[in-house]
C-alpha cells in the first residue's frame, strides 16, 4: 500500500481541493524544494518527498485527479497513468522528478563548470503496425527542467538584476597560482563565486533560485508518420532539459517501437500475410480476398490455377506506406492449400471419378463398414 493511502493528497501538497493546475504545480517544486534528500538531512526526508511525488503524480492528473475526488483512493502506482512515460534519457540525463531535483540543485558537481544549454532528452513511444502503416499521434508525459514561468526564464526576480562577476570578470574561470621548487605554476578552474556562468543575479527569482528553469511534468503530442519503422527516431526541437537562464534547450529524441502484429509480418515496406486455400481453388484458380493494412482496406488476390502449398502471391503496392511518400511496398500472400479430412459420399465419387479420369490409383473398393459410416456421415 502507498504512504499515501491514508494521507489525504491535498493536505500532503498544501492546496485547496480547488486548487488549479499551475498551483498545484507550484505548490509541489516549493515543497520539494524543502523535502529532496540533497537538502533535507532529516531522518524521514526521502519518505516524506517519496510521498509528495506521489500525491503530485495524481493531482497533476486530470483523469486520476478526479477519480481520486469521487472515489477517495489512489487510482493505481504512482506515474502509471494513461500516457505516461517512465524513460529513461538516452543523452546522459535523469530519469525521474527526483532525479530532475538533484540536477536542479546541482548534485555533487559544483566544482565544475555548469552547463547553460539544456540537454537532449530520449523517451521512446510504443505502436501497433497498424498506427505505424496509417500514421498516428500520441500524448505523453514524461519529467523535465522547463523554463521558469514566473521569471520567463531570466532566473531574475522582481527587482533584481544580473551583473558580471567581479572575481572572473564574466569568463567563468579563474586563474590560480601555485609556487613549486620549478617554479610558479598557473591553472584555470571554474569560479565558484559564479559557477562559470560569468553573471551574478542579485535579486533571484523565488521560484527557480535563479536558475531559469524549474523541474516540471510534461504534456506533449507526437506526431507519427505513416511508415515508420521499429527503432527509428524523431526530434521535437527544444522538448528536452530548458537551458539556464534563457540559453538554448534540448530537444525531444522520440525512439519508435513497433509491436509484434498477430496476422501481417513486416520486412521494411514489404508485407507477408498466410492464407489457406481449398484444393480445389488450388487447382482450378480463384480470387480471394485478404485483410489489408490500411482501415477498412480489402486486398483482392488472384490465385492461378496449380497453385502449389507454400506458393507466394505477390501483390504490387498493397504493403506499408513508405515514409513521406505516397508509394507503397508489396504484399505477400503465402499460401497454404488445405486437404480435407472427411469427404461425404458424393464428394467422394466425384474425386474417385476425377481420379479415373487422369489414371491415378486410389485405395481402391471401400469397405462395408466406410460406405456405411458414408451414409450416416
Amino acid at each position: 500500500m502507498p504512504a499515501t493511502a491514508q494521507k489525504d493528497l491535498y493536505e500532503i501538497l498544501g492546496v485547496s481541493r480547488d486548487a488549479s493546475e499551475a498551483e498545484i504545480k507550484k505548490a509541489f517544486r516549493h515543497k520539494a524544494r524543502e523535502l529532496h534528500p540533497d537538502v533535507n538531512k532529516s531522518a524521514n526526508a526521502e519518505e516524506e518527498f517519496k510521498e509528495l511525488n506521489e500525491a503530485y503524480d495524481v493531482l497533476s492528473d486530470a483523469q486520476k485527479r478526479a477519480q481520486y475526488d469521487r472515489f477517495g483512493t489512489i487510482p493505481g502506482a504512482a506515474g502509471s497513468g494513461p500516457g505516461y512515460v517512465d524513460f529513461e534519457d538516452i543523452f546522459g540525463g535523469f530519469g525521474g522528478m527526483g532525479d530532475i531535483f538533484s540536477t536542479f540543485f546541482g548534485g555533487a558537481a559544483r566544482s565544475q563548470q555548469v552547463r547553460r544549454e539544456g540537454r537532449d532528452m530520449g523517451l521512446g513511444i510504443t505502436v501497433s503496425l497498424e498506427d505505424a502503416a496509417r500514421g498516428t499521434s500520441k500524448e505523453v508525459i514524461y519529467d523535465r527542467l522547463a523554463t521558469c514561468p514566473d521569471c520567463d526564464g531570466a532566473g531574475i526576480g522582481e527587482g533584481g538584476e544580473e551583473k558580471t562577476c567581479e572575481r572572473c570578470g564574466g569568463s567563468g574561470r579563474v586563474t590560480v597560482v601555485q609556487r613549486t621548487m620549478f617554479g610558479d605554476m598557473q591553472s584555470s578552474t571554474t569560479c565558484s563565486e559564479c559557477e562559470g556562468t560569468g553573471k551574478i543575479i542579485e535579486g533571484a527569482c523565488e521560484e527557480c533560485q535563479g536558475q531559469g528553469r524549474v523541474p516540471d511534468r510534461q504534456k506533449v503530442s507526437v506526431d507519427i508518420p505513416a511508415g515508420i519503422r521499429d527503432g527509428q527516431q524523431m526530434r521535437v526541437p527544444n522538448l528536452g532539459e530548458a537551458g539556464m537562464r534563457g540559453a538554448s534547450s534540448g530537444d525531444l529524441i522520440v525512439t519508435i517501437r513497433i509491436q509484434p502484429d498477430d496476422y501481417f509480418q513486416r520486412d521494411g515496406d514489404d508485407l507477408h500475410v498466410a492464407v489457406t486455400i481449398s484444393m480445389v481453388q488450388a487447382a482450378l484458380g480463384a480470387r480471394i480476398t485478404v485483410d489489408g493494412i490500411m482501415e477498412g482496406e480489402e486486398v483482392e488476390v488472384k490465385v492461378p490455377e496449380g497453385t502449389q502449398s507454400g506458393d507466394v502471391l505477390k501483390v504490387k503496392g498493397r504493403g506499408m506506406p513508405r515514409l513521406r511518400s505516397s508509394a507503397r511496398g508489396n504484399l505477400y500472400v503465402h499460401v497454404s492449400v488445405k486437404i480435407p479430412k472427411k469427404l461425404n459420399k458424393k464428394e467422394r465419387g466425384l474425386l474417385e471419378k476425377l481420379a479415373l479420369e487422369m489414371g491415378e490409383e486410389t485405395q481402391g473398393e471401400r469397405s462395408p463398414l466406410e460406405k456405411l459410416k458414408d451414409f450416416f456421415g
